[in-house]
């Protein structure tokens, strides 16, 4: 799989769900497009600039020295997909003809964040057939998420999962508990005791092609 779709309803899900996971996919060479639905303008902490996240997400692709050609955002309204469902649903699939992606990473359909669901849902809408769909892991909007895929990740890789997040100040500002590298490595530590390595990251599986 060379091709990789990662697919982020707001600009920090796939970096806490799947950050060590794409650090070995850039490692690995892999060609990549990352698409952000909605930079939060809305949900800023107070007295910051309401594009502190999107400029804290450029920071980070910067960080990982990828180009304009590697991303795309939209700017759709904070927990108001669902009212341009159809408009997702049609970026999807002119992604799916421009890129053509092997392997597509996206929200899971059992996150209850009303963002990810319509993330999640437009996603398997539009690449069922055409590419394996993989699904990250937030804990914290799951009841249950069925762990059917491992990546381990080396120390390095868990490292750069950090410092992406690490950018996200205005996050850390609002002490979110799930930024904190205590958090992020004993969540990837006991995904690597699950399958007798020191860390990975655990996804859903929707469609696997071979």
């Amino acid at each position: 799989m060379n091709k990789i779709l990662i697919l982020s309803p707001h600009t920090d899900d796939a970096e806490l769900g799947a950050g060590g996971y794409i650090s070995r996919l850039i490692e690995d060479d892999k060609e990549i497009l990352w698409v952000v639905f909605s930079t939060a303008r809305e949900s800023v902490p107070k007295g910051m600039a309401n594009d502190v996240l999107l400029k804290e997400f450029l920071s980070v692709v910067k960080h990982l020295k990828m180009n304009e050609s590697n991303y795309r955002i939209f700017e759709y309204k904070v927990r108001h997909l669902f009212t341009k469902r159809q408009e997702i649903l049609e970026s999807l699939v002119r992604i799916k003809n421009e890129f053509q992606p092997d392997l597509v990473i996206g929200p899971s359909q059992n996150d209850y964040h009303q963002d990810h669901q319509i993330v999640a849902n437009e996603m398997i809408r539009a690449y069922k057939t055409s590419a394996s769909i993989i699904c990250y892991e937030l804990p914290w909007n799951h009841l249950k998420f069925e762990n059917q895929l491992f990546v381990e990740l080396d120390p390095r890789h868990l490292d750069c999962k950090i410092n992406l997040l690490n950018h996200y100040r205005s996050q850390i500002a609002k002490s979110r508990q799930y930024f904190t590298p205590e958090f992020i490595s004993g969540l990837a530590r006991s995904r690597g005791i699950q399958i007798g390595k020191e860390f990975a990251e655990a996804f859903e599986v929707i469609r696997m092609i071979y």
